[in-house]
């Protein structure tokens, strides 16, 4: 299993709670070896196996790598800049993952503004 398919399900219902100038610009893309959701091209939470995959703003990496269920994202022995991995555990509800992807929704907001 490339990807929790339950997972993308919970993340596409839950991007319908946003704002419709969000939601409606929410794109999928293969990324990874999983899937990633991205918001006008700027990616902003993703699916690895059971892992959610979270972009975090700069100023909240530091507090967020100390919350229980989150790690930095490693792939090749280095971890990288401005992503997390959160493991089942720390997505298991609803408003829980609804933390999440506001998280990474935005990163890509801050993203878009800084140019």
């Amino acid at each position: 299993m490339a990807y929790n398919a339950s997972l993308k399900d919970r993340i596409r219902l839950a991007f319908q709670l946003f704002p419709d100038s969000i939601h409606r610009n929410i794109q999928e893309k293969k990324m990874f070896g999983g899937i990633a959701f991205l918001y006008k091209g700027k990616m902003t939470v993703g699916i690895v196996k059971d892992d959610l995959m979270v972009r975090v703003k700069p100023e909240h990496m530091e507090a967020t790598l100390k919350m229980p269920d989150v790690k930095p994202m490693d792939f090749t022995g280095r971890p990288m800049k401005e992503f997390v991995f959160v493991c089942p555990h720390g997505y298991a509800t609803e408003e829980e993952l609804q933390h999440w992807l506001e998280m990474g929704v935005a990163h890509a907001l801050y993203k878009l503004n800084e140019k």
